[in-house]
């Protein structure tokens, strides 16, 4: 299994608009994609402009397929016009 974290610092005054954006990507990618076990999004206790997606596949083949999906490739845009700078995304291997 793979692990994905990727931090994102969103500009003041466009959480909301960041929010239903990621809201929708969520459901899509909770309904379509049966090999990522976990794709939920959480807002920063600390810095109300930070958020995480943390984010599980089953394969490196479901995290490709992820990336391939029109209603991600859709968000992408919609998303980084939110974002205040450069997202950090960091991978992980399982720990069994």
């Amino acid at each position: 299994m793979i692990g994905v974290v990727a931090k994102l610092t969103i500009q003041a005054g466009k959480e909301a608009d960041f929010e239903e954006v990621a809201k929708d990507l969520m459901a899509k990618v909770k309904a379509n994609e049966p090999g990522c076990l976990t794709y939920q999004l959480y807002k920063s206790k600390k810095d109300a402009n930070v958020y995480i997606f943390m984010e599980q596949y089953a394969s490196e083949d479901a995290l490709k397929s992820h990336g391939q999906t029109e209603y991600f490739k859709a968000a992408g845009p919609k998303l980084g016009a939110c974002l205040g700078g450069a997202p950090d995304v960091q991978y992980y291997d399982i720990v069994e």
